[in-house]
């Protein structure tokens, strides 16, 4: 400390970061399971900044609550409380920021989507931690924890993971045709959103292949090889997932790589005594208080009802797809996924339909798994037939 310089108050932020493994989802062998992370950011009596922190996330679905941790105390301890400002911000991209919520004594505020959804956990003095209810898929992200105490702040930063799955998606008029944002908006238009490098990597160990490049949302272009060959990026690499790194978002052409979560409802393959086109289908789901499901509503089946069909069926973007949780002969292969047939004529060709059904709506849905033999989970693998 320098002469006639006043002390300095240390002013700790602890961000609490809890990894849990939820029922059936795998992950990596050497990921932390079940571990108290603790991030600490405190200033020295020089000013300066140090910063230790340790990887971790937490992790909850879609339509779940979750707790974002991050506490802090003053030194010396004295200090008032209702002086110190609380902010969370989402770090959507490099140095962008989106502001989520802000408290300083009473007064609180909560910005954007995030209205009428976040609240500060208030379990103690110096818990900043806020609960998010009703996680959406635009949730998924790094989150930052600011406390601001006169002229001193200090921050940490809490990774908010989902539980789901990736799959890839085209359109009807072919592979590689969408930009980055036709590609966002496909994914939407099919209940997802784009998938991020993490979850594509996860979805690769957890067995996802797929030959053809798609959009990350981080603007670069990937896709998971696990039986490299030599028209997939070649046989003699090893396998990964192939990166053809960030793109002109405007000009070039891929796929894309969708992410979605648990659902809010119910997919299930509709009985009929005869098929039907897609006029008929959407018709079909209607006057069964449904709709037709979307892409990733039978992947989310798929993935978390362990929805088991080995009947095609039409689904909302016009294609045509069914789900298999435990391979057969018949079925399409030794693999586990969502078959795909492509895009028939919607008026001549006939098939079943998949709906979907919201939790909301009428809940006398017919079991679809009734007499299949079910295995504990599905690998994430896909496949076109």
């Amino acid at each position: 400390m320098l002469p006639g310089q006043l002390p300095v108050k240390a002013l700790i932020v602890t961000c609490v970061v809890f990894t849990f493994t939820p029922p059936g989802i795998s992950y990596p062998a050497d990921a932390d399971k079940g571990r108290t992370r603790v991030v600490h950011v405190l200033e020295d009596e020089s000013g300066a900044v140090i910063v230790q922190t340790a990887p971790g996330k937490v992790v909850t679905h879609r339509g779940g609550s979750i707790t974002l941790p991050c506490r802090y105390h003053h030194e010396p301890e004295n200090t008032d409380p209702a002086r110190s400002r609380i902010k969370w911000t989402k770090v959507t991209d490099a140095l962008q920021f989106e502001d989520v919520f802000v408290s300083m004594g009473r007064r609180q505020r909560v910005f954007g989507s995030y209205q009428d959804r976040v609240s500060l956990e208030l379990a103690g003095p110096g818990d900043a931690s806020i609960i998010i209810h009703n996680v959406t898929l635009q949730d998924y992200g790094r989150y930052e924890c600011e406390v601001t105490n006169d002229m001193e702040d200090d921050t940490g930063f809490v990774n908010l993971d989902l539980e789901g799955v990736v799959f890839p998606y085209y359109p009807k008029m072919g592979r590689y045709r969408l930009n980055y944002h036709q590609a966002e908006e496909v994914c939407q238009e099919q209940d997802a959103i784009l998938a991020s490098h993490a979850q594509l990597h996860k979805a690769f160990l957890d067995g996802l292949e797929w030959c053809n490049a798609g959009w990350l949302d981080d603007g670069s272009v990937q896709y998971p090889i696990v039986h490299p060959r030599d028209q997939c990026g070649r046989k003699d690499s090893p396998p990964g997932v192939r990166n053809y790194g960030y793109r002109h978002k405007d000009d070039e052409r891929y796929d894309a790589f969708c992410f979605t979560s648990k659902l809010n409802g119910r997919v299930y393959f509709l009985k009929r005594f005869k098929k039907i086109n897609y006029l008929e289908a959407v018709k079909a789901c209607q006057r069964d208080g449904a709709a037709v499901a979307k892409v990733g509503q039978l992947y989310s089946a798929w993935k978390f009802q362990l929805l088991d069909r080995c009947e095609a069926g039409w689904l909302e973007d016009g294609s045509i797809r069914y789900p298999i949780v435990n391979p057969r002969a018949r079925c399409g292969g030794s693999d586990p996924g969502v078959r795909n047939l492509g895009f028939p004529d919607k008026k001549f060709r006939l098939y079943g339909v998949y709906c979907f059904r919201r939790n909301d709506e009428r809940n006398d849905i017919e079991p679809t798994t009734k007499g299949v033999k079910m295995s504990n989970k599905p690998t994430n693998a896909t496949r076109a037939v």
